[in-house]
């Protein structure tokens, strides 16, 4: 890469990752993957040059520095990404008081710090060529991973209340509870999924559980405290949707003074993950999943 055109895409990811980070702030603390390249697309300003096909795979110069300079302020610090989303830390907060440049050095040296700790430094022109080579691997990951989520979460959507309903009840099997009552198709009577310890339910604690399959929706707190009302003793409660929940909605479930767990559609896909090897086959063919093994490393 010309020392001209390394200064210019630098500089282009300086702007982008500033502005991206900006707007995690700004939205609390996260921003879905699918959602960055356009949100940059219509609130950055970007030059025709980086907006501009380029290198072997002709991605678009601006996604590409993003995507490459990204990795820098993952070992900074400063951003997470995990299930599909980006997250702003604690020290991302922090440095968003500098200026993007200064952010940029800060996250820059990060990284080289970190990359002299994996390996023996070797002269500059090779380690250019080992920076690149192994970013561009972290990127493909980084894309593949937010495709394969992006793939599970449309299957989740395309699926009815009562198929989510059992996807959920399918995951309760998996973590060893039974569930003796689905509720069946016809008038909502507030609880969807009955689950027990054991065969018979004389173990405590019994799980009610409420299901919404809302993608698009935030559970609000009047749903939360509905829930709170049909439990007894010996209950405990799980609440699950397949979107979201409002903060009123957590806050109304951390205070209550009985057991109510909130499982949105995040967290949904994660234990099913986890738990998928566990599943019967006919429970994993109402969420199927074809697990593809990568070279990691062990930090």
């Amino acid at each position: 890469m010309a020392k001209e055109e390394f200064s210019r895409t630098q500089a282009c990811a300086t702007k982008t990752l500033y502005a991206v980070m900006q707007e995690m702030s700004r939205r609390g603390g996260s921003i879905p993957a699918k959602e960055i390249y356009p949100w940059v697309d219509s609130n950055v300003e970007l030059t025709d040059w980086e907006k501009e096909p380029a290198g072997k795979m002709k991605y678009i110069r601006w996604t590409n520095s993003f995507q490459f300079y990204s990795i820098d302020y993952q070992k900074a610090g400063f951003i997470v990404k995990k299930n599909g989303s980006w997250y702003i830390t604690p020290e991302g907060e922090k440095v968003l008081k500098k200026s993007p440049k200064e952010v940029m050095n800060i996250a820059r040296a990060a990284y080289k710090e970190w990359k002299k700790a994996q390996v023996v430094e070797i002269p500059t022109e090779e380690e250019l060529n080992d920076e690149t080579a192994e970013k561009d691997y972290s990127m493909s990951l980084d894309m593949m991973e937010s495709d394969a989520r992006e793939g599970i979460k449309k299957y989740i959507i395309s699926k009815g209340p009562y198929e989510f309903q059992e996807l959920v009840a399918a995951l309760l099997r998996a973590m060893g509870y039974h569930t003796p009552f689905i509720a069946p198709k016809g008038k909502d009577g507030g609880i969807d999924i009955i689950a027990y310890l054991d065969p018979l339910g004389a173990k405590t604690p019994r799980i009610k559980v409420q299901v919404k399959h809302k993608p698009d929706t935030a559970i609000g707190p009047a749903d939360v405290r509905a829930l709170s009302g049909v439990l007894k003793t010996g209950d405990i409660a799980l609440f699950v949707t397949s979107g979201t929940y409002t903060a009123d909605a957590r806050n109304a479930a951390t205070t209550n003074d009985k057991f109510i767990r909130l499982i949105d559609g995040e967290l949904f896909i994660d234990m099913w993950q986890e738990y998928y090897d566990k599943m019967t086959d006919e429970d994993k063919n109402r969420l199927p999943l074809k697990r593809i093994a990568f070279l990691g490393s062990n930090e």
